[in-house]
């Protein structure tokens, strides 16, 4: 199967609920690289990369999130898959 590249962002009630941190478990379970952060306006925003099933499997889950999300919308963009992480990462934005 074909590795890919999703880049995703989650709209919603989605910081402050341990989004990024279920992300990286779920993300880290199904052998993704990649990250995930919190954005300034309050979305989630994250890369994921890794075979085009798994990825798909994981961007599925951020429609809903982990308990206690309200997922309003979630924009998912297609890019070049470039093997350029060695794992999945929580990032930390400045602001």
């Amino acid at each position: 199967m074909a590795n890919v590249r999703k880049r995703v962002i989650i709209k919603g009630r989605v910081q402050g609920i341990w989004f990024r941190a279920t992300t990286q478990e779920h993300a880290l379970a199904s052998g993704l690289t990649g990250w995930v952060k919190n954005t300034w306006d309050g979305d989630v925003e994250a890369v994921f990369e890794g075979e085009e099933e798994s990825v798909e499997k994981v961007v599925k889950w951020c429609h809903r999130g982990p308990p206690g999300a309200f997922v309003k919308e979630v924009q998912v963009t297609t890019e070049e898959y470039t093997g350029e992480f060695s794992t999945f990462s929580i990032e930390y934005s400045r602001w």
